[in-house]
């Protein structure tokens, strides 16, 4: 693959799924019309970018081509790296346009809320621009009159999909898709952010009243224990509690409950919406004045200031009696209300130690 970029920091930048679908039916469409695969083959993204993608497999039948090109998705972890994504086109009836199918490890939309209609293949809206532009350019250079079915197909995706929001979001099936730009920035987790998005579309079609923004499956648990909500209105956040916050703010639900570790949430208290280790520190100053506005001594200041982790600091507060779980859920609290800007969403907050037991709420 052609045209590698990279960040600053001398990451390679990847292709989404969605631009690896575009040049796999680019590829497929040319061999329909022409008998021959350009390979590799190379399309034009939103920004002009213009990657150049070999092919990985292909086949030529007398009704249809198909092609395939394997993701690279740079230096992000992203579950999609080193997928085969295939594109089989076949001619459609005549004005039919560009109509497409959801082949094997695909899937398919079965909730509202997403950008889809139910019963749709979960090919989002701007892979479907960028597939549709490259088959009209095909068709323009090749004397084709446009009108294709485009089958994706990704091999494992119904595993990998496994990995992903897809089956709590309602796509079944499958993988999804995506891409906004058609390429991956390292680290930026956008899909994961997107995912957040959508589990908030999804609650808010099905009319849900309350929904949680949990950083593990350890504080979904206990969310679930407390509430009995249901799984898809809970919100793999992650680290990511900003995006919950910044997207409810638009988009609001009635009631918010943010679940998480105790150290995890000590850094919301401290203003920090992303809680990633390597994006944000556990703020032992903060803790300790926590720990005296809520009733501790000097000493107990100390100590915490001393301490190796949050852990610590929340068992020494305890040993003194002292609602240190408590005070950084209020903390977390008011810092969730503050991105939330007056939004019409209620907010608690539960705070749980490793083992899931309770430390510390917020209402």
């Amino acid at each position: 693959m052609t045209e590698e970029r990279r960040t600053p920091e001398g990451l390679r930048y990847g292709w989404t799924t969605g631009a690896c679908a575009t040049a796999a039916t680019t590829a497929a469409y040319t061999a329909l019309l022409t008998g021959e695969f350009p390979d590799p083959v190379t399309i034009t993204l939103p920004k002009g970018q213009t990657p150049a993608f070999a092919l990985a497999v292909e086949d030529l039948d007398p009704g249809s081509a198909m092609a395939g090109v394997v993701k690279d998705a740079g230096d992000d972890p992203d579950v999609t790296h080193g997928a085969l994504i295939r594109s089989t086109v076949r001619h459609g009836p005549a004005g039919s346009g560009v109509t497409f199918v959801a082949g094997p490890g695909v899937g398919t939309v079965t909730k509202a809320g997403l950008p889809l209609a139910v019963g749709e293949p979960a090919i989002n809206p701007v892979p479907r621009t960028l597939m549709r532009d490259h088959v009209a350019v095909v068709a323009a250079l090749h004397g084709g009159t446009g009108d294709v079915v485009v089958e994706i197909s990704v091999d494992r995706g119904e595993e990998l999909a496994r990995k992903t929001w897809n089956p709590r979001l309602g796509i079944l099936g499958g993988l999804s898709i995506l891409g906004t730009t058609g390429v991956v920035v390292p680290y930026s987790c956008s899909a994961w952010i997107d995912s957040i998005r959508r589990g908030i579309d999804v609650a808010r079609a099905a009319g849900y009243q309350h929904v949680a923004g949990c950083t593990g499956s350890t504080s979904e648990r206990t969310v679930m224990d407390l509430y009995g909500l249901p799984e898809d209105a809970l919100l793999d956040m992650g680290d990511f509690a900003g995006a919950v916050l910044k997207y409810l703010r638009r988009h609001p639900v009635p009631k918010l409950t943010i679940a998480g570790g105790f150290a995890k949430l000590s850094k919301l208290a401290d203003g920090h919406l992303d809680l990633h280790s390597a994006r944000s520190q556990v703020n032992l100053a903060a803790l300790a004045r926590a720990a005296v506005e809520a009733g501790g001594d000097s000493e107990l200041a100390d100590r915490i200031l001393g301490a190796n982790t949050a852990l610590e600091a929340l068992t020494l507060s305890q040993a003194k009696g002292i609602p240190l779980g408590d005070a950084v859920a209020a903390g977390a609290r008011r810092t969730a209300l503050e991105v939330l800007r007056g939004a019409e969403v209620a907010v608690d907050v539960v705070a749980i130690d490793r083992a899931g037991t309770i430390v510390g709420r917020a209402h």
